[in-house]
């Protein structure tokens, strides 16, 4: 199944608005544009339900029927039940958060694995903790490549002593796929949990979370074609035995455990939007499939598929040139098409430069600090990153192509 690239863009109102229309978007990895029932369910909850939700009149019940319908049908597209999907502010606060029930949750002497790969959400809050007399391992990247070797992580587990293992679905410059599911497998049968950052691919592909098997996954709705939100899953079994977050008298309800402050009702009903935007998708390209993350599955495939035929031509140009690095995998499949590369010189000129050839993106160091500082990057050029979704087209690349000639 190919996807229709035309349907697709009909459904982003920012490809027809004319200082974006002739522009190739290529930062897509610091935020996808919002997807059209997106901006219609938030335009419309501030227009008639802005009110405290949940009351027993229609402008309040409607607002609270709307917000658990984002939770429900986004659980059911990834595979977990309702309740095991809680809003926040951001990934980097919903995971200080966690950070701070685990702080209570730990024993002396146990510890926790964090990654040199991931984007300091899922590193610095677990990593503060070391403070608190928490035992913080380091599982390290390879320094050329960028690799997360799961071999590297056994000796980390050997002593027992472990009871989180922190890691990402994929970085936001190295951007190759970690295989989660053998990762959580290796960590369960260590007797520890997990924690995935997945802001990075579930743009992508909406991941069945119950087929990875990790207990908590993280990601951001606003790279998912939503508003500001972070959407975290935390399993059942892991929720509830972590200590209550939220107010004392609504430690009895997962979805509330770990949300200390009341949600940001608009932004969560418009989430729901996000479910609608997969199932348009799934219902222009698809037979007609009533279960929800079978939905999301196809739904993801497509994408994918598009995003690996239009960023494999990026990667042979750029692996082709002499004057850059390319980091992560060069095969479109192996990775998510967030392409970073180290320059012969300030990434962030560049970044300007392209803009003038009509190509958005961006350089710096996306908050990545760690993995290229562990590959040796120079911080003070950064990189120049150019990130695609399945909304980029063919022509998009070769602009791009073109305009690096020029510019490089």
């Amino acid at each position: 199944m190919q996807l229709d690239l035309g349907f697709v863009r009909a459904r982003f109102p920012a490809f027809s608005v004319p200082d974006l229309a002739d522009r190739a978007f290529f930062e897509n990895a610091g935020g996808s544009y919002a997807c059209q029932p997106v901006i219609d369910r938030l335009t419309r909850f501030y227009r008639e339900r802005k009110v405290q939700p949940y009351g027993p009149y229609a402008a309040s019940s409607a607002g609270g029927a709307e917000m658990d319908e984002a939770r429900a049908r986004l659980a059911a597209m990834m595979g977990v039940k309702t309740d095991e999907v809680s809003f926040g502010p951001s990934t980097t606060q919903n995971t200080y958060v966690l950070a701070q029930a685990f702080r209570r949750y730990l024993k002396p002497g146990e510890a926790i694995v964090v990654t040199d790969q991931d984007h300091e959400a899922n590193s610095g809050p677990w990593r503060r903790l070391g403070d608190e007399g928490v035992d913080i391992r380091e599982w390290k990247i390879d320094p050329v490549t960028g690799h997360l070797d799961p071999a590297r992580l056994a000796p980390l587990l050997a002593d027992g002593r472990v009871r989180l293992v922190c890691f990402p679905h994929c970085s936001n410059v190295v951007a190759e796929i970690n295989p989660v599911a053998d990762v959580v497998a290796m960590v369960h049968a260590a007797g520890a949990v997990t924690c995935v950052d997945g802001v990075s691919y579930a743009p992508h592909g909406l991941p069945n979370v119950a087929e990875l098997g990790t207990d908590i996954y993280l990601f951001s709705a606003y790279k998912v074609y939503g508003p500001h939100q972070g959407i975290m899953v935390i399993r059942e079994d892991l929720g509830m035995r972590l200590p209550n977050q939220g107010h004392y008298f609504n430690g009895d309800t997962l979805y509330k455990r770990f949300t200390p402050a009341g949600p940001d009702h608009a932004q969560v009903a418009a989430s729901a939007g996000i479910a609608d935007y997969f199932d348009a998708l799934h219902a222009h390209h698809f037979a007609p499939e009533p279960d929800a993350a079978k939905r999301a599955a196809q739904v993801h495939d497509v994408m994918r598929a598009q995003e690996v035929a239009v960023c494999q031509p990026l990667l042979d140009y750029l692996g082709a040139r002499n004057d850059l690095c390319l980091i992560g995998p060069r095969d479109a499949a192996r990775r998510a098409p967030t392409v970073a590369v180290a320059l012969d010189r300030e990434a962030e000129p560049v970044s300007a430069a392209l803009a003038d050839h009509g190509i958005n993106c961006w350089a710096g160091d996306f908050y990545a600090v760690r993995p290229l500082t562990a590959m040796g990057i120079d911080l003070d050029r950064g990189v120049l990153r150019l990130s695609m979704v399945h909304y980029t087209s063919a022509e998009d690349v070769t602009r791009l192509i073109a305009a690096l000639d020029k510019v490089l």
